[in-house]
């Protein structure tokens, strides 16, 4: 579903943050992505996501190679993946509801359309009390979950996630792990990085470690 063949990714001023980096991601399959703070996770997840574009090799997904695609292409390549990033980017002067809808909005989906979706999503990830509530009111863990549900409103066959867990208290971060199990199990394709991999011990995830950018066998 996701190839990447010799990905290596160079910043203006020389900093390498990845190195000829040759991973496959199979459909369904749930890939944890280990390593410490810098070790160029979020590039890779950026990168699978055509958010960013490699200095060096190839991606491809669903057999699509990336480089073939015309700027005017990526939006719609990235309807098959949800996104989950660290800084959550929420509206804080719209409502739950509205921030879950967004995507919808944008695609094109009609009003009773996107209701019932927003109201599933919602329903997955526990907050469909929430829906008029504004991001400022809730907690951390409950912001979180508004992201997963945006990401997931959609119906995506890819969810990537940077870092889910990160600042939560270990009662969130489980909640948040329960999240992207009950979507591995209704067959979504997963890579979600994480510098702290216990939370999501037994839990059957492939796991691949990144050190300073370059992938450990």
């Amino acid at each position: 579903m996701i190839r990447l063949s010799d990905v290596s990714k160079k910043y203006p001023g020389g900093q390498e943050a990845l190195r000829r980096i040759s991973l496959d991601v199979d459909k369904g399959e749930f890939v944890l992505l280990l390593g410490h703070s810098g070790a160029g996770k979020s590039t890779l997840l950026k990168i699978m996501a055509a958010i960013e574009r490699p200095s060096a090799g190839t991606v491809s997904v669903s057999g699509q190679d990336l480089r073939e695609l015309r700027p005017a292409a990526i939006p719609y390549l990235r309807r098959n993946f949800g996104l989950v990033f660290q800084d959550h980017k929420l509206l804080m002067d719209r409502s739950v509801r509205d921030n879950v809808a967004l995507p919808l909005r944008i695609t094109g989906f009609e009003g009773r359309d996107i209701a019932r979706r927003v109201r599933a999503a919602l329903d997955r990830v526990g907050l469909l009390g929430r829906e008029t509530a504004h991001p400022v009111e809730l907690s951390g863990g409950e912001q979180q979950r508004v992201c997963i549900a945006r990401a997931i409103v959609h119906r995506p066959a890819i969810v990537l996630a940077d870092e889910p867990t990160a600042n939560l208290d270990d009662d969130y971060a489980r909640e948040i792990v329960k999240l992207f199990t009950s979507l591995h199990q209704v067959g979504v394709t997963l890579v979600v990085s994480t510098h702290a991999p216990q939370v999501f011990d037994g839990v059957p995830t492939r796991r691949v470690t990144l050190t300073q950018g370059s992938l450990q066998s």
